[in-house]
């Protein structure tokens, strides 16, 4: 289940099973120019099949979008045992748009077992630069006043000083050690718009007073810098246990999120490290704790709670790309009304009468009898 079934250069799409890993696409194209654009941190891993239960994007989501963007169709299987084929190898298909409904559904509607997604050619260079600066609040605001500006960058990631301590320790990539907060900015293009975009950043970003700007040297520093990004979430579990955040904020809330994020981990006992996508305000704040301790433990998980509700009170969501699952099934409530989930609800009854696909997860476990009855 992980075999490249077709590629069409002419039309810019691949065919392959949904066991294939993330990073296998690119590989498998990359010798003739291309790449698919979806790059989770766990991308030498995580499979397409995860990806399309989970809507995943990754770092370059700013830019390319997130993986329903990215995929043109696929074959799922039904609780019968039917064979669907949605979408294809083309632009758009008519009558409704069920892939959409798919995809992100956590494996609740059926099991897709092939797909076939957009392979886009390859930028003629990109180029990664830091910023570092005294505050997460003076970073928040730099990278809205980069999307206010109109500039769309590949990428806009966003580490804390504990972050940044833990991963230059593990990647040695130059991350500034003296700042509180650290941009990550990649742009794309060719010479002169390299360098013409990263000059127009730095412009932006100085009302904010960065501490340091340090523009990659070259190809090895680059990978060096997203050998850091990438291996951040390994790189804080060599120090501690953590419970990974993943809701989604309005930009220009990002700075208030931010601080209080902190005060509400600090009113816990509990200490955060921040590593997130900060360009499209997907959050990943990382709360450390010790397992060992089960009040610990709990403070982690009431904690996590308030994060995320904070993120529904701003104007965001629950998850970006990491799921409801279990975790935060009790939590729909905070976002969605009674007949919001009550909908939902129908909607997973039609493809599984019988809810045998992922019975758990995603929706409260209680009332769940009248959309099972209806």
């Amino acid at each position: 289940m992980s075999r490249v079934l077709e590629i069409d250069y002419a039309n810019r799409f691949a065919r392959v099973e949904a066991g294939i890993t993330n990073l296998a696409i690119s590989n498998a194209v990359a010798p003739n120019g291309y790449f698919y654009a979806p790059d989770p941190s766990s991308q030498l891993a995580c499979t397409l099949a995860g990806n399309l239960a989970m809507n995943s994007g990754g770092a370059h989501c700013l830019r390319y979008g997130v993986t329903t963007n990215n995929v043109l169709g696929f074959k799922m299987v039904t609780i019968d045992g039917e064979l669907i084929e949605f979408g294809g190898p083309h632009l758009d298909s008519p009558g409704y748009d069920l892939m959409a409904l798919i995809v992100g559904s956590e494996g609740q509607l059926g099991i897709i077992t092939e797909a076939t997604v957009r392979i886009l050619r390859a930028a003629e260079g990109a180029r990664p630069m830091l910023m570092g600066f005294d505050s997460a609040e003076a970073a928040g605001g730099c990278v809205s006043a980069i999307i206010a500006s109109g500039i769309v960058p590949v990428a806009i990631e966003y580490m804390d000083r504990p972050a940044i301590e833990v991963c230059e320790a593990f990647a040695k990539a130059g991350y500034p050690r003296d700042v509180e907060a650290l941009l990550i900015v990649e742009v794309e293009g060719s010479e002169s718009e390299i360098v013409d975009l990263l000059a127009r950043i730095v412009e932006i970003a100085k009302p904010f007073a960065p501490r340091s700007v340090k523009v990659s040297d070259g190809p090895e520093q680059s990978a060096k810098i997203w050998k850091g990004r990438k291996s951040a979430f390994g790189a804080i579990g060599r120090i501690s246990e953590y419970f990974c955040m993943d809701g989604t904020i309005p930009l220009g809330r990002l700075p208030e999120v931010l601080a209080r994020i902190s005060k509400i981990c600090d009113s816990y006992g509990l200490k955060v490290a921040n590593i997130f996508h900060a360009g499209d305000g997907n959050l990943h704040p990382l709360i450390l704790y010790n397992a060992n301790s089960p009040d610990e433990l709990e403070r982690a998980e009431r904690a996590g709670a308030e994060i995320l509700t904070l993120c529904v009170e701003v104007g965001g969501c629950l998850t970006g790309e990491h799921g409801v699952g279990i975790e935060k099934r009790d939590l729909m409530r905070v976002q969605f009304t009674e007949t919001d989930l009550a909908v939902q609800m129908r909607i997973k009854t039609v493809f599984d009468p019988g809810w045998l696909l992922n019975p758990a997860k995603v929706f409260p476990l209680d009332g769940r009898d009248a959309p099972l009855a209806a």
